[in-house]
């Protein structure tokens, strides 16, 4: 019986540190870009833009990490009785399209002419 549980205790106490290992070992750039969507999100919504505003404003960032800062806020925001502030900048969509590439200028290189030589 003893010896059960000295074989047990081990397993019961790596148990709990399995959530932070993980950690430990995801990939801190991974975690900072989630850190960084979701901070956009909740930008979002303290700036009453719609998550859809949000997702067209901020194409690189993870759509679900947005999603979840932008609720996150909004959770926040209710339970506190905390009003927005509308964004200063009004953005339109066309506004956030990248321009057009230019076309490619086609220079055709023309045969030299050749010089008349003197007929000695």
């Amino acid at each position: 019986m003893r010896r059960t549980a000295l074989l047990l205790l081990p397993t019961l106490l790596l148990t709990g540190c399995v959530e932070e290992i993980n950690k430990l070992l995801e990939d801190p750039k991974a975690v900072q870009k989630e850190a960084d969507a979701r901070a956009i999100g909740s930008a979002c919504r303290y700036g009453l833009r719609s998550i859809e505003d949000c997702y067209v404003l901020n194409p690189k960032a993870s759509k679900s990490a947005v999603f979840a800062g932008w609720k996150e806020m909004d959770q926040y925001m209710r339970d506190n009785k905390v009003e927005g502030v509308p964004a200063k900048i009004e953005v339109t969509p066309a506004a956030t399209t990248p321009p057009a590439p230019k076309e490619e200028e086609i220079i055709e290189e023309k045969p030299a002419k050749k010089k008349a030589s003197s007929g000695h």
